[in-house]
């Protein structure tokens, strides 16, 4: 029944990324739903859950949150550092982003899909219920999975054959997730703690990257009704999927 499920999720990341492919021509449209979508997922399902699986604290702060702003400044020193090498090649890093980044936050979003391949196959072990419940918000998210990745990866510069090649390696991720929980189990506090890390870094991209592109030549209105649709649009999910 989990793998089962994991298909499913399979088919909603590709249909995901086949929607980003197909609007090309409404580029900053694309890009600011997938800033909301992104914002909607730190906010009101990553972050959450982190808090939820990882409870330890330190120093009086929770780990997870630590950790979320660990992966923000992370992705932050990631994309100066590769920029700065790209412009002591002679590249104008106004005009050119490092490809690496695209390619190293597709690559996250990749281990996020394998992740909630994971979980699938966890709550199924649990019961009957607790499966259907995880399962539907992962296919339902899977979506803006397969958007998001699609979008992040073209946005930096590759080629549409890498994008693809990512979004492809985006839908698989599930199944992989789903079939590794017959041999391990990851421990709840380790979950907790990547999904904070993962958060971090999904918001410095949705918030440095995406959405500053998406109005920097068309400021239109409809830009930011699409970023307030997708943040929306996850908090629509997670409120059917009961969190």
């Amino acid at each position: 029944m989990a793998v089962l499920v994991a298909l499913g999720a399979f088919l909603m990341t590709l249909a995901g990324g086949w929607t980003a492919q197909r609007v090309t021509d409404r580029r900053h449209l694309v890009l600011g739903l997938a800033g909301g979508l992104m914002l909607g997922v730190v906010g009101l399902d990553l972050l959450p859950e982190a808090l939820h699986a990882a409870d330890r604290e330190i120093f009086g702060v929770p780990a997870a949150l630590l950790l979320f702003v660990a992966g923000f400044l992370l992705a932050h020193l990631v994309e100066r550092t590769l920029a700065a090498r790209q412009a002591a090649h002679g590249g104008a890093e106004h005009q050119h982003r490092a490809p690496e980044v695209g390619l190293t936050a597709a690559a996250a979003m990749v281990g996020h899909s394998a992740m909630d391949g994971v979980a699938i196959g966890a709550a199924f072990q649990v019961g009957g219920g607790m499966g259907a419940s995880v399962a539907l918000a992962v296919i339902a998210h899977d979506f803006a999975d397969g958007f998001n990745t699609f979008t992040i990866t073209s946005l930096y510069g590759n080629a549409r054959r890498r994008a693809v090649g990512m979004l492809v390696a985006d839908a698989c991720a599930p199944l992989v997730g789903a079939l590794s929980t017959v041999f391990f189990h990851i421990p709840e506090p380790v979950l907790g703690g990547y999904l904070g890390l993962f958060g971090g870094v999904l918001l410095y991209l949705a918030a440095a990257e995406i959405l500053p592109e998406a109005h920097h030549e068309h400021p239109a209105r409809s830009t930011l009704l699409c970023t307030v649709a997708g943040a929306a649009f996850i908090w629509l999910v997670v409120g059917v999927s009961g969190g």
